[in-house]
């Protein structure tokens, strides 16, 4: 016993003094650092998921990241978005890799996902090189998504990667005359949806989404409101209603009940079915054309940002615009000020040009 304890002693460099005290063993060789999941690769072994998805690993992906998309309250808008870039980032190949089906990604399984997306094997950095004729918007949101779903697997996003900055874009809103020119196009229009949804949109700031998904039992025509249930962000809000929205939707009930709608939204198609997105695209896109401007001028969204504009020039405060419009944040809100201040720039330079014609005369 006592030789096996000088053995011991002898190895670890402690004496016979010390040999009632905890002995710690020299270290030998360099110290290891452990690396982070994220960086395993590069030594030999494959990124980990987190705790919370360890369990769900085997199951599919898609479902299981849309789950977790509608549990963070993202938008049905969102998620799509989100999508369009994501599956472009897993099909895109590695050098020697063959391109994959459609259906071989959707049904990958969340750890078959990391492993071939995870941040560091080079894909990432294809992916993003590829979108080098987008604009700064487009791979700003497309990267948001990558990023989105990169934290959502336990990964750390690779530094090197950083979101390009875009230039600073005012909303986009129609003059007077072509404002004028929409309204008259809308209320000669053979289609009867085409003065209401114009009417509704100007009157109200409802998003398209939000105008599509309006129900009749939340809408109040003695009160002249309407309730945005689930709206942008998974919020409620309320939107007031002028005679003229309400004359509108007075007008168009009786059409809407002879195409025996399927459900309870107020904006219904011929078949009865709820009014999509797309149709109303469709629907700006012939009376951008009736009016005679650019289709591109004429938007769902547009007519929302003059829906701001119009309130602010009449001297309504950012806080109740705010309110109306559904922003999350009065930042949003603010960058309407700049419009304002843009017109009123051009209301300015006209008046000084007709003050120096008078006096040239």
């Amino acid at each position: 016993m006592v030789a096996r304890w000088r053995c011991v002693l002898r190895d670890t460099g402690c004496t016979l003094a010390s040999a009632g005290k905890a002995v710690t063993p020299m270290r030998t060789g360099p110290y290891k650092v452990r690396q982070k999941a994220v960086q395993q690769r590069l030594y030999g072994e494959g990124p980990e998921l987190p705790p919370r998805l360890i369990h769900r690993g085997h199951l599919p992906w898609l479902h299981t990241y849309t789950t977790q998309l509608q549990t963070e309250g993202k938008s049905v808008n969102t998620q799509k978005s989100y999508m369009i870039g994501l599956r472009h980032l897993i099909e895109t190949p590695l050098p020697g890799e063959d391109i994959i089906t459609e259906f071989e990604r959707d049904s990958m399984s969340v750890e078959q996902l990391l492993e071939r997306i995870e941040p560091f094997n080079g894909r990432l950095d294809i992916w993003v090189n590829s979108m080098i004729d987008k604009s700064p918007s487009t791979v700003k949101a497309r990267l948001a998504a990558a990023n989105h779903l990169i934290n959502w697997l336990g990964q750390k996003w690779p530094e090197h990667l950083v979101r390009p900055k875009s230039g600073k874009k005012l909303p986009r809103t129609l003059t007077s005359r072509e404002l004028s020119l929409v309204k008259e196009a809308a209320r000669f229009s053979e289609d009867p949806l085409a003065n209401l949804v114009v009417t509704m949109i100007l009157d109200t700031g409802l998003r398209v989404s939000e105008l599509c998904d309006l129900e009749l039992s939340n809408i109040d025509l003695d009160d002249h409101s309407a309730m945005v249930i689930d709206g942008k962000g998974g919020k409620d809000r309320l939107v007031l209603f002028t005679e003229s929205t309400v004359a509108s939707i007075q007008a168009w009930l009786p059409i809407r009940e002879d195409r025996n709608p399927e459900k309870e939204h107020l904006l219904v198609t011929k078949t009865g079915r709820a009014l999509q997105s797309r149709s109303v695209q469709r629907l700006m896109d012939k009376l951008a054309d009736e009016a005679e401007i650019p289709r591109g001028r004429l938007t769902p969204h547009v007519l929302r940002h003059n829906f701001a504009t119009g309130l602010l020039e009449r001297g309504a405060d950012l806080v109740s615009i705010q309110r109306l419009l559904g922003h999350a944040s009065i930042a949003t809100t603010r960058v309407y000020l700049e419009i304002s201040d843009q017109t009123l720039r051009e209301i300015y330079k006209r008046a000084t040009s007709i003050d120096v014609d008078e006096n040239i005369s």
